[in-house]
């Protein structure tokens, strides 16, 4: 037997065991912290002139209509203090119960405890009490215009978002309760996590959100049947393995975005849009783009529409003895692939037999969640920083995204990577979100500058090697693809891109859920539906009014769209020809670089 204050010797001995891990992780958490990046104070927060605008904004309204202020200062104080009133009420009373809660539910107070026991339930109330009343006193701000109040409310959001309890282990009843069911061994295993984060970038702290052990490009994702038939330094164009014997004549190319990997469309065979594709009898082309490092810091858009783009066109031509191709664009390689057809089109290029654009933005006029990141001070420093390194780092364009969803990819796997103990989930979609990109310094600095910024492709046009192309130059027929809770590339911003290009045969589709989900949407989950209109691009507004609704998948209406634009029906072609062997199976060499280890 043992005394109360004794421990049993197995319970000792894990205590020193787990002392002795602490002690060691702390070592190699110091030695990880010395390798961070020198710090670039641009990109850590907003310019100085924000703080000075809210402010001067904030004084003016004091001086000019202080009982405001009084009165949100009253508001927030006698609700603070009623409820500090009602808890002490209930715990003289003898009462270890939390009083009753009427308060919003929120998903990151799960626990039962938040609701049960007094001293959470405390906490919880007290938060969300503040954190109204931030929102309100900042809402009630006048005199910031629209940018400015944008980024006051995106800051502030930030920093209730931070500030969470959940957020803290001594206020995470859930952190807690595994710390003494695990006698410890969670916050060992916690650290133990966030050391090994900290040394796989090199200092910088980027939270795994997927196991990195439960999927492998190439083995479990990425594995629809094909080859490599094209490399340079930009690309690989990979043309997938016909699996009907007969397919359209006309070939399709999809260009990914280079801000991510292309496998986001061939995740696995039964979510696959390339395996989809390939399915329904087209030849399918996709570009995989070089993951660039510091030697393509002078790569700049031209070069993504002179070596990607219409080499690509050139090669699938070649391959395939056609003239006309079918085009797909997804995010910034839409918008570069409407810059290549405003050129095409001033040199008389019929190349390009149709357009199709996924989730892609072309009229940057509104910046929708982006605006507090594409003003000066945030792109001063992004040009400072690739001037430093070559390249945008991913874990720059990682962090953006992000934070845009805080709760749901930094707090919530924070908590549960480090605080919990638990290793991160198998989820092949976290997986890839994981396994980033750079960009190069000269194009990043293009885009931000000349089309986000300055909004030039749709205003007085965008430069395109020599040439000035502009927006209304888009004449093919285009189908475009937006996504309705799309934050990335909202879909009002896209309809209003594709509703000012010159094409007389638009088709516009609007898909269920966000930019990823809403794409990778097949027939077989029967998950997310879609709007479809007779009316014509030129007003949201009233397209939507018009609009109806689709159960299901939009993959099969976009299908029939394309067919009709595809051409006969031909033998199905090999890989490659004479001139263009294979090179390496499908997924490629580019897309293994830089994977996650």
């Amino acid at each position: 037997m043992t005394t109360s204050d004794e421990l049993p010797p197995a319970a000792t001995q894990q205590m020193t065991d787990n002392l002795a891990k602490v002690e060691a992780l702390s070592q190699r958490l110091v030695a990880a912290l010395s390798n961070k990046r020198p710090p670039n104070p641009a990109l850590e927060g907003p310019g100085q002139d924000l703080y000075a605008k809210a402010s001067g904004a904030i004084l003016k309204e004091w001086m000019e209509n202080p009982s405001k202020f009084l009165e949100t200062q009253i508001n927030y104080w006698g609700q603070a203090l009623k409820h500090y009133v009602s808890a002490q009420e209930t715990l003289a009373k003898g009462k270890l119960t939390a009083p009753a809660d009427p308060g919003p539910k929120d998903r990151r107070f799960a626990n039962p405890l938040w609701e049960t026991h007094p001293y959470f339930n405390f906490i919880k109330r007290q938060y969300l009490i503040s954190a109204k009343a931030i929102e309100d006193a900042v809402a009630g701000i006048e005199g910031l215009d629209g940018v400015d109040r944008k980024r006051v409310d995106y800051f502030t959001r930030q920093i209730i978002d931070m500030m969470a309890p959940t957020n803290f282990l001594a206020t995470n009843p859930d952190a807690l309760e595994r710390a003494v069911e695990t006698e410890g061994e969670s916050l060992v295993r916690g650290l133990e996590n966030l050391v090994r984060d900290i040394e796989a970038h090199q200092g910088d702290l980027v939270i795994t959100l997927a196991d990195r052990e439960a999927f492998h490009v190439g083995k479990n994702l990425g594995t629809t049947e094909g080859g490599v038939v094209f490399r340079n330094h930009l690309f690989e164009l990979i043309q997938y393995t016909p699996t009907t014997p007969t397919v359209h004549k006309t070939p399709l190319v999809i260009f990914p975005p280079w801000i991510n990997k292309f496998y986001i469309l061939d995740l696995k065979p039964q979510n696959s849009l390339i395996k989809w594709i390939v399915d329904q009898g087209f030849t399918l082309f996709v570009v995989a783009w070089k993951n660039p490092d510091a030697s393509y810091a002078n790569i700049g858009m031209d070069d993504y529409v002179r070596d990607g783009y219409l080499t690509v066109f050139e090669q699938v031509k070649q391959i395939t003895g056609e003239k006309k191709l079918n085009a797909v664009g997804y995010c910034i390689a839409g918008t570069t692939l409407s810059l290549t057809l405003a050129y095409l089109h001033k040199h008389k290029d019929p190349t390009v037999n149709s357009a199709t654009f996924f989730t892609t933005l072309t009229d940057f006029s509104d910046q929708g969640e982006f605006t507090t990141f594409l003003q000066d001070d945030f792109v001063d420093g992004i040009e400072e920083q690739v001037k430093r390194d070559g390249i945008l780092s991913s874990y720059f364009m990682t962090r953006t995204f992000s934070y845009l969803r805080a709760n749901d990819l930094i707090y919530a796997p924070a908590i549960r990577n480090y605080m919990m103990g638990e290793a991160p989930p198998a989820f092949d979609l976290l997986f890839w979100n994981g396994d980033s990109t750079n960009l190069p310094g000269k194009m990043a600095v293009e885009y931000l500058r000349g089309l986000c910024q300055g909004d030039q492709f749709a205003a007085k046009g965008y430069p395109v090697l020599g040439e000035m192309a502009r927006l209304s130059e888009v004449k093919v027929p285009l189908c475009a693809v937006a996504c309705e809770t799309d934050h990335i590339a909202p879909w009002v911003a896209s309809f209003g891109g594709i509703a000012q290009m010159g094409s007389k045969d638009k088709t516009f589709i609007l898909s269920e859920s966000g930019h990823i989900a809403g794409i990778v949407n097949p027939p077989s989950k029967n998950k997310y539906g879609h709007y479809s209109s007779d009316a014509p691009v030129k007003s949201a507004a009233d397209w939507k009014q018009s609009a109806q609704h689709h159960p299901g998948s939009w993959w099969p209406r976009w299908g029939a769209w394309l067919a009709e634009r595809s051409g006969k029906m031909m033998p199905a072609r090999a890989l490659g020809d004479s001139t263009h062997p294979v090179l390496a199976p499908a997924p490629g060499t580019y897309v293994l670089e830089n994977q996650p280890e």
